[in-house]
C-alpha cells in the first residue's frame, strides 16, 4: 500500500519506525483497538534483525564452535584440526536472519491489524506527517527511528571504506588483520570472535579498560580470555589518526597523551564505538519536539515528548540502547498513547549482557565499589567453588550481589557462560525488591552455574546472621528453645 491511497484518512497511531520498539507499539496499539499506521523507509525487523543481535549471535555461535574444538583437548578429546569456512559461517549468519524474519515482517504486523506502509516519514505540525510528500493526520504519533552506529571525528577516517555494525555483514572473506576501534559491548564481542575464526585482531580503546562501564573485576576476566583467543588489546589508547586505502586496509595511529605513538596495521577497519539517534530529517522542531545536546529525543517518564501527542521509545530516546529494552517501551508509550495512561518506565530493573566468552551480565545498582551507595554491600561467589564450572574446567568467572541494609538484592553481576541466563532471576529479584533470604531459601537445581547467585545469597544470610545483634537474637532464641527441650 502506498502512502498515497490513505489520503485524508486519520490515524489513531502513526508509528514512525519498523524496528523492535516501532514493532511492538504498533502490535500493543492495534490490539487495544487503535487505527494504527507504521511506517518504515527500508524493512521491518529494525537493526536487531538485520544487523545486530541476530547477526553478532549466530556469529559468536560459529566463533564459540570453533573456540571450544580448540580446546577440547583440556577435558581428554582430541581435536586434529579447526577449519573455519568463512563462506559457511556468513551462509549461517544469513539463514539465522532468514529465518527470523517473518516474525517481524509486513505480513505479520498486518495480521496483527497494523497498516504498514514504506516511505520517509516527516513530521509536519504536532498533528500530521508527510510520507514521501502525502500528508497524513494523526491523533497520536510514536517515534521509533532508532539509532545508527557513530563515527568519531577522527582524522581521516571517513577517506575510506571502513566497517561498522551495519555493514560488516558484507564481508565474503575472512579479514587477515582486523582493527577493531572501540572496546565496549559491540567491540568486544565481534573482535573476540573474529579472532576465533582466524583473523588478527587488535581491540583500541581510549578508556584505560575494555568494557568501561562493567564491573573492573568483569572486564579483567573478559580481556583475559580475549588475549588468550589471540586479541591484541590496546586499552587506554585514543586513535590520533587514520591512513585508509580504497580496498578499506590501512594504519591506525595511537597512543596515550605524552606517549610515543603506536601503529596499528589493518586489512579492515572495523569501528564500534557506541551508536547515535536518528534524528535528522524527522522534522521534529515543526512538531514541537526537543532533542537534547547529544540528539536525543527528549522524553518524559511516561515517554511522552515535549509536544503533547507525540511519544518516542527506543534507541533514539537516550534510555540504554537494549532491544529487550525497546520492545518494553515501545508497548508502554502506545498504551499510554492509546488508552491516556501515565504508566512510567522502571529504570531500577534493567538487564545488560555482554556475548563475549565469558559472558557478562549485570542489572541494577553497579557492584563496582567506587560506584556502590552508601548502605551497600557486595557479596560475591568465585567460579572456582562452583562444581559445574569445576567439572566443565572453566572456572573464570563470579556471581556479585549488590544488597542493601535490608537484605533487598539492589543489584547484580555474573561472569560466566551463559550469564544471561543466570541474571534472569536476579532482575526478577531487583524489580521485586527479594531479600538474599527469599533467593537462599529458593531451591536450586545442582550442578548449575546458577549455584553462584544462589550460594552468594547464601553466604550474605549468614554473614547478617553474624552481625553483632542478630547473633544476639539468634542465641537468645537458642537458649529459649534449649529451656523448652529440659
Amino acid at each position: 500500500m502506498s502512502a498515497r491511497d490513505m489520503t485524508g484518512q486519520d490515524w489513531d497511531l502513526v508509528v514512525v519506525g519498523g524496528g523492535t520498539a516501532g514493532i511492538v507499539g504498533a502490535k500493543t496499539a492495534a490490539g487495544l483497538g487503535a487505527n494504527v499506521l507504521l511506517v518504515e523507509r527500508d524493512r521491518t525487523g529494525g537493526d536487531c534483525l538485520w544487523t545486530g543481535c541476530v547477526p553478532s549471535k549466530a556469529l559468536v555461535a560459529a566463533a564459540g564452535a570453533a573456540s571450544t574444538a580448540r580446546r577440547a583437548g583440556q577435558l581428554g578429546v582430541r581435536v586434529s584440526g579447526v577449519d573455519v569456512d568463512f563462506a559457511a559461517v556468513m551462509r549461517h549468519v544469513h539463514d539465522s536472519i532468514k529465518t527470523i524474519e517473518p516474525v517481524d515482517s509486513v505480513e505479520a504486523l498486518e495480521q496483527a491489524g497494523v497498516t504498514v506502509v514504506r516511505g520517509t516519514a516527516v513530521l509536519t505540525s504536532p498533528r500530521t506527517l508527510d510520507v514521501d510528500r502525502t500528508s497524513l493526520r494523526f491523533r497520536e504519533a510514536l517515534l521509533a527511528s532508532g539509532a545508527s552506529p557513530a563515527v568519531p571525528p577522527i582524522p581521516g577516517l571517513t577517506n575510506f571504506p571502513f566497517l561498522t555494525s551495519d555493514t560488516l555483514w558484507n564481508l565474503t572473506e575472512l579479514p587477515r588483520r582486523l582493527a577493531v576501534l572501540g572496546g565496549g559491548s559491540i567491540g568486544c564481542e565481534l573482535g573476540q570472535a573474529f579472532a576465533r575464526l582466524g583473523t588478527e585482531v587488535t581491540v583500541v580503546e581510549a578508556a584505560p579498560r575494555i568494557l568501561p562501564r562493567e564491573d573492573p573485576d568483569a572486564s579483567a576476566i573478559v580481556a583475559t580470555a580475549m588475549v588468550a583467543d589471540g586479541v591484541q588489546i590496546l586499552a587506554g589508547m585514543p586513535v590520533v589518526g587514520v591512513d585508509g586505502r580504497a580496498d578499506g586496509s590501512g594504519t591506525l595511529t595511537v597512543g596515550a597523551h605524552g606517549s610515543t605513538p603506536t601503529t596499528v596495521t589493518f586489512d579492515r577497519l572495523l569501528v564500534a564505538g557506541g551508536r547515535s539517534p536518528r534524528t535528522n530529517d524527522l522534522g521534529l522542531d515543526r512538531a514541537g519536539v526537543d532533542i537534547d545536546a547529544r540528539g536525543f529525543v527528549v522524553v518524559n517518564a511516561c515517554l511522552r515528548t515535549t509536544s503533547s501527542r507525540v511519544w518516542a521509545a527506543g534507541d533514539l530516546t537516550g534510555h540504554p540502547q537494549l532491544t529487550h529494552l525497546a520492545g518494553v517501551h515501545g508497548s508502554l508509550a502506545a498504551s499510554n498513547a492509546i488508552l491516556g495512561l501515565r504508566r512510567r518506565v522502571d529504570p531500577t530493573a534493567v538487564p545488560r549482557v555482554t556475548f563475549t566468552e565469558p559472558e557478562v551480565a549485570a542489572v541494577g545498582t553497579p557492584t563496582i565499589a567506587t560506584d556502590i551507595p552508601p548502605g551497600v554491600t557486595v557479596t560475591t561467589r568465585d567460579h572456582e567453588h562452583i562444581d559445574r564450572a569445576v567439572a566443565e574446567s572453566n572456572t573464570a568467572g563470579f556471581a556479585r550481589l549488590a544488597v542493601d541494609a535490608k537484605g533487598r538484592v539492589v543489584g547484580a553481576t555474573v561472569v560466566g557462560p551463559r550469564a544471561g541466563e543466570t541474571l534472569a532471576e536476579l532482575t526478577l529479584a531487583v524489580r521485586l525488591g527479594l531479600r538474599t533470604r527469599d533467593v537462599a531459601s529458593t531451591i536450586h537445581a545442582y550442578p548449575t552455574y546458577a549455584d553462584g547467585p544462589w550460594n552468594a545469597a547464601i553466604d550474605d544470610v549468614r554473614a547478617r546472621l553474624q552481625r553483632p545483634r542478630m547473633a544476639r537474637v539468634t542465641r537468645g532464641l537458642s537458649r529459649i528453645r534449649r529451656g523448652r527441650r529440659t
